[in-house]
């Protein structure tokens, strides 16, 4: 890190981005926001973990303050693959800003929203001066992007095993669909992976009854899961949704019928669910159909993806006051989208996500609007003064 560096949002978004963090590779990010935080007398670790048949992987956790309430920033610094570098406008490691607008690789998912988080606690800590007697850290990942194995609930873990104890956390993934202050995630559907086979017995289409094609009964198979919804949905959460991906038989030859059909799908469940429950019922819906005439086998995929919610609360209402007096909206509770690291941080302490708008993220040309980043940096600021001001009023002789 740099003697003296830009402390504004783009400046610390911009630096960010220019470390080409694609995962498994840390690129020097979290090297270059630890400088940072030990330079505002952040503690900084940075452990690294491993486990067989996965890249090992650099992590960071900082923590300034040893009081209570502690209010933990969450994110990652790893990024997504560019893609065809030509095809982007601005080189997606150099972070150009044109037209009031940053391009890079991670400006929203989500090097801008730690860019934020970074500014905000900077600000915050210089303002409060000695009179900060919380805790404020940050717990960063670079294998959210990866098989998040060794990233974030390992290093909950190690902190846990340390003794850290969290009251309320942040995450800044990019929650907004169209426009900042549109939606907080309050949490996330669960996801579970089935690979289905049916088996047959390859022969000539002409001579079917020396055969046994497979397609119909997995076709019977596949309508059987699709026929009735799994639920209708709860009050926090959109009905469960099973999509197929796949569905081949790897057959080449138009006179020969395939031995076996394959397929795989997707499920992304709510809370009425979890993985088991909802393996034993694909299983049972399986059975029925297939009856005593289709030969069929179901793999389910482990899944460390659960559905959660966190529950409305105090902190809840803290950021959505923030969000609303920063841009005039009153902030959507969602549940929406695809699985990020809450699902692992929601057993150490209630967890929230509030971040960047998500429109370009994991495509060509990501990009944030600079004033974007000003915004979202005030509303953090703005929630970490107002929790532990609250925390301040709460306390005997306060």
């Amino acid at each position: 890190m740099p003697a003296s560096f830009d402390r504004s949002p783009l400046g610390l978004a911009q630096a960010l981005i220019r470390c080409p963090s694609v995962t498994p590779e840390e690129g020097g990010a979290l090297a270059w926001l630890g400088g940072v935080l030990e330079t505002a007398g952040f503690t900084v670790h940075r452990p690294r973990f491993s486990e067989a048949g996965t890249p090992d992987i650099d992590n960071l956790y900082a923590r300034i303050g040893t009081g209570a309430p502690y209010l933990l920033f969450a994110g990652h610094t790893d990024v997504v693959p560019t893609g065809d570098v030509a095809a982007w406008r601005h080189a997606p490691f150099a972070g150009t800003v044109a037209d009031g607008v940053l391009y890079g690789r991670g400006a929203v998912d989500m090097k801008g929203g730690i860019a934020c988080m970074l500014a905000a606690a900077l600000d915050y800590l210089e303002a409060a001066g000695p009179a900060f007697t919380g805790s404020l850290g940050f717990l960063i990942t670079g294998d959210e992007e990866g098989p998040a194995v060794n990233g974030t609930v390992k290093l909950l873990e190690w902190a846990q095993a340390r003794g850290e104890r969290f009251d309320h956390c942040l995450l800044g993934e990019p929650t907004n669909p169209e426009r900042l202050g549109d939606m907080i995630k309050i949490g996330r559907r669960g996801s579970l992976t089935g690979k289905l086979t049916v088996q047959g017995r390859q022969g000539h289409v002409a001579y079917p009854h020396r055969a046994e094609n497979p397609i119909p009964g997995m076709l019977r198979l596949a309508g059987a899961l699709l026929a009735e919804p799994l639920d209708g949905g709860t009050s926090h959460f959109d009905a469960s949704n099973l999509e197929f991906t796949t569905l081949d038989v790897g057959n080449p030859a138009t006179n020969v019928i395939p031995a076996e059909a394959r397929a795989t799908f997707n499920i992304r469940f709510n809370d009425l669910w979890t993985a088991e429950t909802l393996g034993a019922e694909i299983r049972a819906r399986l059975d029925r159909a297939a009856g005593d005439t289709v030969r069929y086998g179901l793999d389910l995929l482990p899944s460390n993806s659960p559905a959660f919610l966190t529950e409305p609360d105090a902190f809840t209402d803290l950021v959505m006051a923030a969000i609303e007096t920063e841009t005039g909206q009153v902030p959507q509770l969602s549940t929406t989208g695809g699985t990020s690291d809450a699902r692992f941080i929601k057993d150490a302490c209630p967890v929230i996500e509030f971040g960047l708008v998500g429109e370009t993220m994991h495509q060509t040309d990501e990009c944030v609007a600079v004033a974007d980043l000003n915004r979202l940096t005030a509303i953090y600021t703005r929630v970490i003064a107002a929790y532990f001001a609250a925390s301040a009023r709460s306390a005997p002789g306060g």
